[in-house]
C-alpha cells in the first residue's frame, strides 16, 4: 500500500507520525518499504510474515473494543 493510501485511512494520523511508525515498523520487521525509481517517486509498504502473524491479535483487538464501547455507551 502506498504512504498516501495509508494517509487516507489513518486520516487522525499526521504525516510525520506516520513517517516515524512505519520507519519503527520497518525496524520490527513486520513491514517491508518498496522504493520505485520513478518520477515522481513512489513507495509502496507491505506486511511481512511477521506482520500478517498479529492480524489475528489485532482483529480480536477490535472485537473487543467494539464490544466494550458498545457497553459504555449503554451505561
Amino acid at each position: 500500500m502506498r504512504f498516501g493510501q495509508i494517509l487516507v485511512r489513518i486520516d487522525i494520523i499526521s504525516k510525520k507520525v506516520l513517517t516515524d511508525q512505519l520507519k519503527e515498523l520497518e525496524e520490527d520487521g513486520i513491514v517491508t518499504r518498496t522504493e520505485f525509481k520513478e518520477i515522481p517517486p513512489r513507495v509502496e509498504y507491505h506486511l511481512t510474515e511477521k506482520g500478517l502473524e498479529l492480524l489475528p491479535i489485532l482483529n480480536q483487538m477490535v472485537l473487543w473494543n467494539s464490544k466494550h464501547s458498545l457497553r459504555a455507551e449503554n451505561q
